[in-house]
């Protein structure tokens, strides 16, 4: 590439990086909201029930300085990522292959009824039983309970795709696999990244849920020790921090991940038009 279309190109990412910082000013009134209404019910039910925001952050912040507290977030969000990173490859895998053939799509759709059937809390007694209070029982239970919804994601995709487009880029030459690559995989996407966002919130939130349940360890297990204590601003600390090591994986890993492979909803929509 020559030097001006390298500038081009940097100009590019850094507006959309700009761009996508200055939005941050919707979320961050989305929480102040959030906040006001829970300093609200703090003070309609006091402390017991529900302790202020400023209490909880205070204990957060004590968790966050302790090193075994540390210790402890860092594995539930290791063992969210591992079952997040299986239920993508496999739930994606499986689901753009099933959404090229009508055949295995017809078959896996009463196996996928199934699986969404049974609640996960029923999984991670399974899973208990066949692996024990481990790493392989909280991995297993999100890869059940998650991988269904990143698969119906692939499907969506391959099956809502422009496939005059396909048929575009072979007239001009390009092969299977370009065609896929540059083609094809775009348009999944747009059907992919959401479900594989709304994966990572379930394994995050089945993560914690096995933990409590399997006494592994974790965050789970630190709310169960917060719940037999009957510390409630301890216990909204720990899922405060879930929360925000959920909104940092989401948004330093698929976010921007999602706004590359979206440009072209910039490129398409008309002037001045901003979703």
């Amino acid at each position: 590439m020559r030097w001006p279309e390298i500038t081009a190109a940097a100009r590019d990412r850094l507006g959309r990086l700009g761009r996508f910082l200055w939005s941050g000013w919707a979320g961050l009134a989305g929480l102040c909201l959030l906040a006001a209404l829970w300093q609200a019910g703090h003070e309609a039910y006091g402390d017991f029930i529900l302790p202020a925001p400023l209490a909880t952050v205070r204990a957060a912040g004590r968790l966050v300085a302790d090193g075994p507290a540390r210790a402890l977030l860092l594995l539930t969000t290791e063992r969210a990522l591992q079952g997040f990173a299986a239920c993508a490859l496999m739930g994606g895998a499986a689901g753009i292959a099933a959404g090229y053939s009508p055949a295995a799509l017809r078959l896996s759709r009463p196996i996928l009824t199934v699986i969404l059937g049974v609640p996960p809390i029923a999984w991670i007694v399974l899973a208990m039983i066949w692996f024990g209070a481990t790493d392989r029982t909280v991995a297993v239970t999100i890869l059940i309970a998650a991988a269904p919804i990143v698969f119906a994601g692939a499907v969506e995709g391959v099956a809502t795709r422009d496939r005059g487009l396909d048929v575009m880029a072979q007239v001009f030459g390009a092969g299977p696999i370009r065609r896929f690559t540059h083609v094809a995989a775009r348009q999944i996407a747009a059907h992919l990244l959401p479900a594989l966002i709304l994966a990572l919130g379930t394994a995050f939130k089945v993560a914690v849920m096995a933990e409590l349940l399997a006494n592994a360890g974790g965050v789970g297990g630190a709310l169960a020790r917060a719940r037999a204590m009957l510390d409630i601003a301890e216990a909204l600390a720990w899922v405060c921090l879930a929360v925000i090591a959920l909104i940092v994986v989401e948004y330093g890993l698929i976010r921007p991940v999602k706004g590359e492979l979206e440009r072209w909803r910039e490129a398409a929509a008309p002037w001045g038009v901003k979703r």
